[in-house]
């Protein structure tokens, strides 16, 4: 930890870094005795909770070995598991699981494409999320990154279209009022 006092200022500032983080700022103090201790306070806040020791934060390909085992000795329904297998199985083939799961943001995951439908993307993202709150819980990154999902229109699309297409099913003798009144019924349920 550095303690210094700009050229410009009576006060004394403090310079640290903790996992790779760099934490900076005054300590409104022109005693140095009193400076030193509130940069000390500062630097005990930045690791409150964590390691004071740095390590670095594991490959993803190795923490969905830890991830995948958790999912399956939880009491998940099956489809869950099944889910989140599923999304391992389309981040894996991406660059994501090379990455170190502290330099995964939201900007990294934005600019990955996955094959297929907008629900394979939300799949593979959903996991990842999911994977990256364990690692924040087991303390291994400091925040996890909030993840923007893809809008998924086609499915709402083929369901309006279907409702549509059943409603005009009528028997001809029906007037539009009634296929109207049928079209509302069926949409409402």
């Amino acid at each position: 930890m550095k303690l210094f006092k700009k050229p410009d200022s009576a006060f004394y500032c403090y310079d640290f870094a903790v996992r790779g983080e760099r934490y900076r700022g005054s300590t409104k103090e022109t005693n140095e005795a009193r400076a030193a201790k509130i940069a000390g306070l500062k630097l005990a806040q930045a690791t409150e909770g964590s390691d004071p020791l740095p390590r670095k934060a594991p490959v993803l390909r190795d923490f969905s070995r830890e991830f995948l085992k958790t999912v399956t000795e939880t009491k998940l329904e099956e489809k869950s598991k099944n889910y989140y297998r599923d999304g391992w199985r389309l981040l894996a083939a991406t660059e994501l699981a090379g990455m170190r799961i502290d330099q995964i943001t939201r900007d990294v995951a934005d600019r990955v494409v996955f094959p297929g439908s907008p629900s394979n993307t939300n799949c593979a993202l959903r996991t990842l999320r999911r994977m990256l709150h364990k690692a924040e819980e087991k303390k291994l990154i400091r925040k996890a990154p909030k993840l923007k999902l893809a809008k998924e229109h086609e499915r709402e699309q083929n369901w309006m279209r279907n409702q549509k297409r059943d409603c005009w099913r009528l028997p001809p003798h029906c007037n539009g009022e009634q296929r109207a009144c049928s079209f509302l019924k069926t949409s409402l349920s």
